[in-house]
């Protein structure tokens, strides 16, 4: 049941990008079409989940038994870095339209503060190394629905009747506000974990 608790908690109530704002970058950034963001949401996914599982095992098995907790920030980013490098060369070769749609936004996975931030609140919590993979899963997925959604909705206001004041970036924020609110009734769904 904690498990349930976890997946609902990260995916609704406590969505990262949301209700933490981490990850504002790639969720405004990539989102204007449905394609990139689905694209974005997967290397997002499989970062977040290897770099939580990777800095948990460093900071219980190198950084804590060593007594050298205060290298945790750079050494999490360290790792984050290296797996977008792994990422951004495989999406290279397997699917070049995507990893030119992405753009400059791939590299910035590295400097994507929900991956750091997912890393350091599965120690703050003091979760296991499974609770931190699947809280990881979940955060990633929570990321990505609010992506894909706000993407979806992108789309369809490009063929709107938008007021001149109100295109592009100005109607995304309000939309992303109201997406906000829509999640925040999830919040007495389940207890924190």
């Amino acid at each position: 049941m904690e498990y349930v608790t976890i997946i609902v908690f990260a995916i609704f109530v406590n969505n990262v990008v949301l209700s933490q704002f981490l990850g504002i970058c790639p969720f405004l950034g990539v989102s204007k079409k449905l394609s990139t963001g689905i694209g974005m949401t997967g290397a997002v996914t499989f970062v977040m989940i290897v770099a939580t599982l990777v800095t948990w095992l460093v900071q219980k098995l190198i950084l804590e038994p060593f007594n050298v907790t205060f290298l945790q920030t750079i050494s999490f980013i360290l790792i984050i870095a290296a797996l977008v490098q792994l990422v951004e060369i495989v999406l290279k070769k397997v699917s070049p339209p995507l990893y030119q749609a992405l753009g400059v936004f791939l590299p910035l996975i590295t400097t994507n503060c929900a991956i750091l931030g997912v890393a350091i609140l599965t120690i703050q919590k003091d979760f296991d190394l499974i609770e931190s993979v699947v809280f990881a899963g979940a955060t990633a997925i929570g990321f990505g629905l609010a992506l894909v959604l706000f993407a979806g909705i992108r789309e369809q206001l490009d063929l709107a009747d938008v007021p001149k004041g109100m295109k592009g970036t100005p109607i995304a924020l309000v939309v992303a506000g109201l997406l906000a609110l829509a999640f925040m009734g999830f919040a007495n769904l389940v207890p924190s974990p």
